[in-house]
């Protein structure tokens, strides 16, 4: 009796789970944190049932996104003639054979002969199986100058992206922003005291003021030292700064506007302000919840949307962390670039201009507003924020300004408006260097 089951091959799954969640990104658009804990992920990640195997896919996939502009050059550069535009499961396999090799430095012959395998067993890719060999062999051969050469011609973003950041910031800038995104970000963590003390028990450095940065390590987050103590929360340091523009909240009536997770609740708590935590996602405030409790800190939490909400009395402060594009974050979120579209843009910045309108409406007079959100794009920030106060004449601007606000002066823009980037922190240590 004849049997179509194929021969079990060691590897090969993890490389065909990465490859299908890597075409779940680019090609449908979809979040890669969502994909990962949802039924609706490809089955052939689903079907990894291993610690090792899913651990092993997924940097597989965050390397291949971290550099897709540079791998696809590199493919483009050493193909003869382009590859279809429905050769996508083909495209994929390649991006993972070759972050494997140039990347993760898995044994190139491993890494070879699973692309080829998975080639062969793929409908839509196995006319290609010959081509996915000679490529890939051409390249262990030309090796790592090739691939350098690839990434000083490209840069790791979609076009529309590109052209928007050069248009925000001038094409050296862009691009000195995008190859820093190359890099993992740090682990950065606000610490309620002792900064100096949490930074030599924690093993990293301490940075404006109360932050915590270490390099990104294998312990998860929840087995380090002062974490069931409540003694410091996750908070790039970047994210840390909105909170301090409001000042000295203690003992005002503060919104934090889409709050969760709860980083920004908690800084507004511990500094003794009466928060209010507002967002529209009833699970993602459990989260905050559970953080507020573990911290040993207390805020209201308001589940809403932030446009219609109508609190009993008005605020002295509002904090907005706007929905974004989420641009600000490609070093953790390397999907971003690849899921994001110009639409968005336009659908996003709508939000955010109502948000502003809410905020204004719940806020006393004489009250501070912030508006903050982790957008590379100025279309998303200052652009919006000028555009909105040319129809008002109830709103003054506070800028930023070393008097008043100290050391984030230094990430602030000839208009006064804050602004960090991957470039905005440098340390001798790469992977202690930049900003959300």
């Amino acid at each position: 009796m004849k049997t179509n089951t194929l021969p079990f091959v060691e590897g090969l799954a993890a490389r065909q789970g990465a490859a299908a969640l890597l075409g779940a990104v680019v090609d449908n658009r979809l979040a890669l944190d969502g994909l990962l804990e949802s039924d609706t992920a490809p089955a052939a990640w689903r079907a990894l049932d291993n610690i090792r195997d899913r651990a092993l896919a997924l940097a597989i996939v965050k390397s291949a996104l971290r550099f897709r502009g540079t791998i696809s050059y590199l493919i483009f550069a050493m193909l003869e003639h382009p590859l279809p535009d429905n050769a996508k499961n083909v495209r994929h396999i390649l991006h993972v054979a070759v972050a494997q090799i140039m990347l993760l430095r898995v044994p190139e012959s491993a890494a070879v002969n699973l692309a080829v395998e998975a080639s062969s067993r793929d409908p839509q890719a196995k006319r290609y199986a010959n081509l996915v060999n000679a490529l890939l062999r051409r390249l262990i051969r030309e090796g790592d100058a090739a691939f350098e050469a690839a990434k000083a011609k490209s840069v790791e973003a979609p076009d529309w992206l590109f052209a928007m950041l050069t248009d925000d910031y001038g094409e050296h800038s862009a691009r000195e922003i995008l190859a820093a995104n190359r890099s993992e970000a740090p682990l950065d963590f606000t610490v309620k005291a002792d900064t100096s003390f949490w930074a030599a028990k924690l093993g990293g450095i301490a940075i404006n003021g109360n932050t915590v940065r270490v390099a990104h390590g294998q312990i998860p987050v929840p087995e380090l030292e002062g974490f069931g103590d409540g003694a410091w929360w996750v908070q790039d340091a970047a994210a840390a700064l909105p909170v301090k523009l409001l000042g000295d909240v203690k003992g005002q009536h503060i919104l934090d506007m889409c709050a969760a997770p709860g980083g920004k609740t908690a800084q507004l708590a511990y500094a003794g302000a009466n928060v209010a935590a507002l967002d529209v996602s009833k699970n993602r405030l459990k989260r905050v919840e559970e953080n507020m409790e573990r911290l040993q800190l207390s805020a209201t939490i308001i589940v809403g949307d932030a446009r219609k909400h109508v609190p009993e009395t008005l605020y002295d402060g509002v904090l907005i962390d706007a929905p974004c594009t989420s641009t600000g974050t490609l070093r953790r979120h390397p999907d971003v670039a690849w899921t994001k579209t110009p639409d968005d843009v336009v659908q996003l910045t709508r939000i955010q201009f109502e948000l502003l309108d809410a905020a204004i409406r719940v806020t006393k007079r004489g009250g501070l507003i912030v508006y903050a959100n982790c957008s590379l794009l100025k279309a998303e920030g200052e652009f919006l924020v000028k555009r909105w106060l040319a129809g008002r004449s109830d709103v003054v601007v506070e800028r930023v300004t070393e008097s008043r606000d100290g050391i984030l002066a230094a990430h602030a823009d000839h208009d006064g408006f804050l602004r960090t980037t991957a470039l905005s922190f440098t340390h001798e240590n790469p992977l202690l260097s930049g900003m959300d």
